[in-house]
């Protein structure tokens, strides 16, 4: 394959796929989204695989690429459903938390234009008092912001997809026709049987 083919390509996305997780992953460590952060780690894991399966000519390493693909298109999808409450998913659910504290999207309070005040609790005013966080002129709610993340990613990733299955059978096609040729032969095309050198000096008895 040429340095300007897919190989290069699949090359470029895997790195540009690599660095977008890596944003993706300081944005939900601190939203505390554990169920995000592990699939963001075994994805960074997989590109980085994928990225050097490519680099060095191991399909193996491409094949795993692709299948993780697929599931991380999957996984975003749902990401998007669930942001957008679809098939009764709720945003305001502990669900991406594992249900072990209440926190959400790092976005929801940070998010572009947004407003943070926290009103004290009414009453008690002891330190362990909890206060109401308000929100308000985010010019782009939260859950859109995550839904545009998780859009992106699964773009990334079909076009990844294309190119690794691209790049899979384009090594395969080249193994093949240089097994065919003899390449990985562990025997020659051509044998030439020599005799040991003794046996060629052995002198020939004439019948009488």
């Amino acid at each position: 394959m040429g340095c300007c083919s897919g190989r290069c390509t699949l090359i470029f996305l895997c790195t540009f796929q690599l660095m977008v997780a890596l944003e993706r992953q300081v944005f939900d460590f601190l939203g505390y989204q554990w169920a995000p952060i592990l699939a963001n780690f075994f994805h960074i894991l997989v590109v980085i695989l994928g990225l050097f399966g490519t680099i060095q000519y191991r399909p193996r390493y491409i094949v795993a690429y692709t299948v993780w693909t697929a599931v991380w298109v999957a996984w975003n999808v749902f990401i998007v459903c669930f942001y957008l409450e679809v098939g009764g998913l709720s945003k305001d659910s502990d669900l991406l938390t594992f249900n072990i504290s209440a926190h959400h999207s790092w976005w929801s309070e940070h998010g572009p234009g947004c407003i943070r005040r926290e009103i004290p609790a009414s009453g008690d005013r002891s330190a362990d008092a909890q206060s109401y966080i308000s929100i308000m002129g985010c010019l782009l709610e939260y859950q859109y912001i995550e839904v545009l993340h998780s859009s992106f990613q699964i773009l990334i990733s079909l076009l990844g997809f294309i190119y690794a299955c691209y790049v899979i059978s384009v090594i395969t096609e080249e193994e093949d026709s240089f097994d065919f040729i003899g390449g990985f032969d562990p025997f020659p095309l051509y044998h030439v049987n020599e005799k040991p050198s003794h046996l060629l000096l052995k002198p020939v008895h004439q019948s009488s």
